[in-house]
């Protein structure tokens, strides 16, 4: 049996708006079932999640690697499409409860495994991490809140120069690419899914997860622009474009700024539309059978000359902007290296081998769910 595919995405990030959750959108509420994972730092939550992730791509199973924006070498879900069964790290800062328990959901805590009397003895320290942890954010938000004010007065300056009839035109000629010969499906409703295609986390921001996400499509239209071209804008409208056609949608929001879009997928004819400014390009050669049918560079449109009246101001706005977000990034990674200082207080308290037997526990219940919803023996 073939190895199934890995696509991996985040649906949370730390964002100019604070922490931004897509949980919503990791899997529909009438699944087949939700495990929603609870337990301290270092219990073993992602290892749980990504083990059994592992064995059902083994089986030939696609599955979703949901990873986590704070340390992205860790998961926040696991989702198996084909059979609706997903994992969740229910735990802060992505609070996740069972919207229909028993019936869908079902909660697995990893603290029925720990050592009460070993974590009590270090109730004090922890108090202290997590403390420090929640201030670490609340500076890092502080500058990405920072950065977005910053990056507002650059993108000023582009936008006031724009061409705008022929930033029209260029948007138009785009739809009618993407669209052409498309006829609307309208006997259901078209679903849409946010999620993040990329982070910022504690290495900076994080974009290796971009390819798994085309593996199944055809043909990339690409859109390249300075900040303030209207990138997010031409993006936002594909996407409306497909939903009133009765398409699905996979949006993928800017990880700064998750009121902008980044990247559009239309599964259904194979299509994706991408935001081409560095650092969202990929190696287009290493995914077979995708090919770039139409770039778009909205830079074409910009009034120079009047831009060139802005040149100190941009200049300066470019330096703040990334001196606020290099800051942000900076205690976003202290958090982390926090956040491994408090795992080593839970890690002695774990009984693992209980962990594991639980973990394969729940992977033979995945087996017989897949066995009922796809008829095997």
């Amino acid at each position: 049996m073939p190895k199934g595919k890995l696509k991996k995405v985040f649906p949370g990030g730390n964002t100019c708006m604070g922490f931004y959750s897509f949980y919503d959108f990791i899997i529909e509420p009438d699944a087949t079932r939700i495990f929603v994972v609870k337990g301290g730092p270092g219990v073993g939550k992602s290892t749980f999640m990504r083990k059994i992730g592992e064995a059902m791509l083994e089986r030939g199973f696609d599955v979703e690697f949901h990873c986590c924006s704070s340390d992205n070498n860790s998961l926040d879900g696991v989702v198996i499409p084909k059979i609706k069964v997903a994992i969740i790290d229910g735990t802060a800062p992505h609070i996740v409860d069972p919207k229909n328990p028993g019936a869908v959901d079902e909660i697995i805590h990893l603290g029925d495994y720990w050592d009460e009397d070993k974590m009590r003895a270090s109730k004090e320290q922890v108090l202290q991490d997590n403390a420090r942890i929640s201030r670490l954010y609340r500076i890092a938000y502080s500058a990405l809140k920072e950065a977005r004010v910053i990056r507002d007065e650059w993108e000023s300056y582009v936008a006031e120069s724009m061409l705008l009839p022929r930033v029209y035109q260029a948007k138009a000629e785009l739809l009618e690419a993407i669209f052409a010969g498309v006829r609307p499906r309208y006997n259901r409703p078209a679903r849409e899914r946010h999620l993040f295609a990329t982070a910022l986390t504690p290495q900076g921001l994080v974009t290796g997860n971009v390819e798994t996400l085309l593996q199944d499509i055809r043909r990339l239209f690409t859109i390249a622009g300075d900040p303030g071209t209207g990138v997010p804008v031409v993006l936002a409208a594909v996407a409306r474009l497909a939903h009133e056609k009765g398409l699905d949608t996979e949006v993928y929001h800017c990880p700064f700024d998750p009121n902008n879009i980044d990247m559009v997928i239309i599964p259904e004819i194979q299509v994706a539309v991408m935001n081409w400014q560095p650092p969202h390009d990929i190696d287009v050669q290493a995914i077979p059978g995708l090919q770039v049918a139409m770039a778009v560079d909205l830079n074409r449109f910009i009034d120079r000359e009047h831009l060139s009246l802005y040149g100190n101001e941009i200049a300066s706005a470019i330096v703040r902007y990334q001196a606020a977000l290099d800051r942000a990034i900076a205690h976003i990674r202290e958090a982390k290296l926090t956040h491994d200082h408090m795992e080593s207080y839970y890690i002695p308290a774990m009984n693992f081998a209980a962990i594991n037997a639980k973990r394969e526990e729940i992977l033979q219940r995945i087996l017989g769910y897949a066995a009922e919803v796809l008829g095997q023996v």
